[in-house]
């Protein structure tokens, strides 16, 4: 990873990212919460990226990984700026956004803001909404008393910290309940043994969706992360499939 940049930010807050330039539409992955440009998925694709020759832009959000900030001040208004902003900076002509978990909500805000440069859409267990339907009513009261929830987390020691901050900035972003005017390609890869994201919240998207090319892969036993290599080959071959129209995943 000694390839390492940084993008700086109005406010002089820096945003780690990984850039390899090439040819066609450009990838961009968007990490799930809490995550970074260091997961196993992100890393799969911008390796496959560089070795096809295609261009492949990672990102770490501020508070997350190498990028500067605390991650109390992580909104998604505030992540889908920064992504934007790397966009607008470092990549020319289309993209295709691949979202995990909550990066599938995030892309969906991006690319309301992208127009005719959005060439398309991967998400994998996409979440959408979770910041309602994933919260208990307990929580959901606490958050605004402006208290910070903790939850465990079954991927690390630490508990999982949901601030009220984003809490209430989600909530005025929330897309299943209408129709989503995006009218690019989709796939959606989604494990129905996921314990965090259940698929039918794919499902769900998936229908709200404008687009009319949108199919959703649902891989039986398949968790929320979906990093076993058998998942991260589907998930190359979906990508493949979308950038190389008529190439059968």
């Amino acid at each position: 990873m000694s390839d390492i940049q940084y993008h700086a930010m109005p406010d002089g807050r820096r945003i780690a990212f990984r850039l390899t330039e090439g040819s066609g539409p450009a990838l961009v992955f968007l990490p799930g919460y809490m995550s970074d440009m260091a997961g196993s998925k992100a890393t799969a694709l911008f390796d496959r990226a560089k070795a096809q020759g295609r261009s492949c832009l990672l990102l770490d959000y501020s508070g997350c990984g190498k990028s500067d900030g605390d991650f109390v001040d992580g909104t998604l208004s505030r992540w889908r700026n920064e992504v934007l902003a790397l966009i607008e900076a470092q990549l020319r002509g289309p993209v295709v956004l691949v979202g995990s978990s909550m990066g599938g909500w995030l892309m969906l805000l991006v690319a309301e803001e992208l127009g005719d440069r959005l060439a398309g859409m991967v998400g994998i267990a996409a979440a959408p909404d979770f910041a309602d339907w994933g919260t208990s009513e307990a929580h959901k009261a606490a958050l605004k008393a402006g208290e910070t929830v903790f939850e465990d987390n079954p991927y690390g020691p630490d508990p999982t910290p949901t601030h009220p901050g984003f809490y209430a900035d989600a909530m005025t972003l929330e897309r299943l309940g209408s129709e989503i005017a995006i009218d690019a390609p989709v796939r959606l890869l989604q494990g129905q043994r996921d314990a965090d994201v259940p698929w039918d919240v794919s499902m769900r998207l998936a229908r709200r969706l404008r687009s009319d090319d949108v199919q959703v892969a649902l891989v039986k036993d398949g968790d929320h992360r979906l990093s076993r290599p058998q998942d991260i080959a589907l998930l190359m071959r979906m990508v493949d499939a979308l950038l190389e129209p008529g190439h059968d995943p």
